[in-house]
């Protein structure tokens, strides 16, 4: 049976050409699990002055209050120097900022130090982001996630699927979805390569690479399989849920100031402190991303008290109802992606039938990516305000 050598498999940069590294905050109170914990922390920053107000900032060489900053693409924040700045907090925005951890940022541009103004540009609710992970090659976890919201975690490329707002001109190497289509005798949309990318990517040397085939049975198969994956990773619509009886519920109430968090693997339960939830399958507890462990690193996050006197210490004085919510739904969400660990161990532990290697690509014209596509698009939809109410010139 022919097979797509390691070496012939196309790299996923060849696939959706066009990355944006990313951001970079410089300082960690800006973004948090909470957002009126946020809201609280601009106010007190505008409440100082001078040098505290400096101290509460944390200055670095890319931003300081002094520095000019045009405005966060979308509207976020405003354009005075921070130092002079008053008024309400900027509606914090949903963020992924770590492995399966949606929380809040203050979206004003004068608070991160790169913000890459080119993915705001395309943030809307049809985009989707692609995040390259440390999957390690044979390892735990997922070489890619997939979210709606602008990613803050490195080191890996963001890949966003569309290049302009709106659903418009896929991030996909020209010709790709065509090729695909003659290959499979059916249609091909940009969303259907986004699934398949995420049902068989495995890391590669230089980056995840993504097996391609022409047989239309194992193509419906990875699609069907990285489409659940994209759904449980974009949390759309109606929530997942698991069956009856595996559901997990809170059995001892948690605490109010939880500081531990444990396993127990005989019950298959959560323990906070004496707080309890079960029933937590091991799978979920197992679940890592990078090495480390989701639950874990999600827990360990929330429970930072911060250093006293920093902005990073203003924080819910209590766990919030919401907290406990939105672990329950990230137990789910693990197990039910752990569960499909099996149907990606098919399609990437044996050779595809039907293989579309980077030669094939190359014959058929689709290879090598112009050099456009690996460049942002001109997005002018909107007036973006520049460093002090100025207009600014893209």
């Amino acid at each position: 049976m022919p097979c797509v050598t390691h070496d012939d498999a196309p790299p996923l940069a060849d696939l959706m050409p066009w990355s944006v590294a990313p951001p970079r905050l410089g300082r960690g109170w800006p973004a948090g699990p909470d957002a009126g914990s946020l809201k609280a922390r601009w106010n007190a920053l505008v409440a100082a002055e001078g040098p505290e107000r400096e101290a509460l900032f944390r200055p670095t060489r890319a931003r300081t209050p002094h520095t000019p900053v045009a405005q966060l693409p979308g509207g976020g924040g405003g354009t005075e120097r921070l130092a002079r700045a008053s008024g309400p907090c900027p509606e914090p925005v949903r963020v992924l900022r770590a492995p399966f951890d949606e929380q809040w940022l203050i979206p004003d541009h004068r608070l991160i130090d790169a913000a890459r103004p080119e993915l705001w540009r395309v943030a809307d609710e049809r985009q989707t982001f692609v995040v390259e992970t440390p999957a390690p090659a044979g390892g735990p976890g997922l070489p890619l996630l997939a979210t709606p919201h602008v990613p803050l975690l490195g080191p890996g490329r963001i890949r966003p699927l569309y290049r302009r707002p709106r659903g418009a001109e896929p991030n996909l190497t020209p010709g790709l979805t065509a090729h695909l289509a003659a290959r499979l005798g059916g249609t091909v949309d940009a969303v259907d390569v986004l699934a398949w990318i995420l049902a068989v990517a495995r890391p590669g040397p230089d980056g995840p690479v993504v097996p391609l085939t022409a047989d239309a049975d194992a193509w419906a198969t990875g699609v069907g399989t990285g489409r659940r994956m994209l759904w449980l990773m974009r949390r759309d619509g109606e929530r997942p849920k698991l069956p009856g009886g595996r559901r997990p519920y809170v059995r001892a109430p948690l605490p109010a100031r939880p500081v531990t968090l444990d396993y127990d693997r005989d019950e298959e339960a959560l323990l906070l402190d004496e707080g309890r939830i079960a029933p937590v399958p091991p799978e979920a507890w197992d679940f890592e991303t990078g090495g480390i462990r989701v639950l874990e690193q999600w827990f360990a996050v929330r429970t930072d008290a911060g250093e006293p006197g920093t902005l990073e210490a203003v924080r819910p004085a209590a766990w919030p109802q919401s907290w406990t919510s939105q672990l329950l739904e990230l137990i789910t969400v693990l197990t039910l992606l752990a569960e499909l660990g099996s149907a990606r161990a098919a399609l990437t532990d044996a050779p595809l039938p039907a293989p579309v290697g980077r030669s094939a690509l190359r014959a058929a014209g689709v290879l090598p990516v112009p050099s456009a596509a690996r460049r942002p698009a001109s997005v002018l939809d909107t007036q973006e305000e520049g460093p002090e109410g100025q207009l600014a010139l893209l």
